[in-house]
């Protein structure tokens, strides 16, 4: 990455925060810095478990266990154990705390009013979209891809999430029973897998399965719906491509069904051709195929 793009991020970031009001010592003059109001913000009227907190703000279990106390010693938010599951520890707000976020919510949207109201209506416009698109590649960014044991919790849920979205979009629904190849396959030497997560939480998979004569077939390509449109497909194809190369594959190949319209117009924007069938998939109608 070159130093003069690095320059230009520095620069946003510094005019957001302080647009923002981040870099006062209190936030909103509500006499706790911006961490603290993010956290009670993001507790919500419901509560929430902490360990998702701390996923979903990226912080680790120190941080947050000193916010949470601060949020308790200020009267606001109370921590407790789950009735559901005691090995869980849930947060919720106070009478006090739901006030407060309450007030938080007025400051923030007149806070919002002040950046909006000096511009006239087509700079407002293009102010409103640019945010909208640097939240979506921000999110882009902060997905994370890496290899999974395929017999893990998260890739055992990009499994079964993968297998419920066939189920419903199969002309003639889906068994995963009748699927030849198993899931063990996806483990070294004979395969590899791979789990995208955004913060923390699995969004995504693909895996590999090796065979003699330098080809790889690609298999289990997942992605959630709620990250759709950031490129994570296309992210993971590419990622299981350098996989299958540096495990010395010359060939990958993949097989799709007809209503996955969306993935096959990715294989073919990707360079992937058109091949005979080269497996007996049941559910497969087209056969793709690139070299490396």
């Amino acid at each position: 990455m070159d130093q003069a793009t690095v320059g230009r991020v520095r620069r946003f970031n510094r005019a957001v925060t302080e647009r923002v009001g981040a870099l006062e010592e209190t936030y909103l003059g509500r006499g706790r810095p911006l961490a603290e109001t993010r956290l009670l913000w993001e507790i919500g009227l419901d509560g929430a478990d902490v360990r998702d907190l701390r996923s979903r703000l990226g912080i680790d279990a120190g941080y947050a266990s000193r916010m949470l106390r601060s949020l308790e010693s200020q009267g606001l938010a109370a921590v407790e154990v789950s009735e559901a599951d005691r090995r869980v520890r849930r947060v919720r707000l106070t009478d006090a705390g739901r006030t407060e976020r309450g007030e938080l919510d007025r400051l923030s949207d007149r806070l919002v009013i002040s950046m909006l109201a000096p511009l006239g209506d087509r700079q407002r416009t293009r102010l409103l979209d640019a945010m909208d698109e640097v939240e979506r590649l921000i999110r882009a960014s902060s997905v994370t891809i890496g290899v999974e044991d395929p017999a893990s919790d998260d890739a055992g849920f990009c499994i079964r999430s993968y297998y419920s979205e066939l189920a419903e979009r199969f002309e003639n629904g889906f068994d995963a029973d009748a699927m030849p190849v198993p899931v063990s396959d996806f483990a070294p030497p004979s395969g590899l897998m791979l789990v995208a997560r955004l913060h923390d939480r699995p969004v995504g998979c693909g895996a590999l399965r090796h065979h003699a004569g330098g080809k790889t077939d690609i298999k289990r390509m997942w992605v959630s719906s709620d990250v759709r449109g950031l490129g994570l497909g296309k992210r993971l194809l590419g990622e299981l491509e350098r996989q299958a190369a540096l495990a010395g594959a010359s060939v990958v190949r993949l097989e799709t069904n007809r209503v996955l319209t969306e993935a096959i117009a990715m294989y073919r924007n990707s360079g992937y051709e058109e091949v005979q069938a080269f497996n007996e998939e049941p559910y497969g109608h087209h056969w793709f195929a690139k070299r490396l």
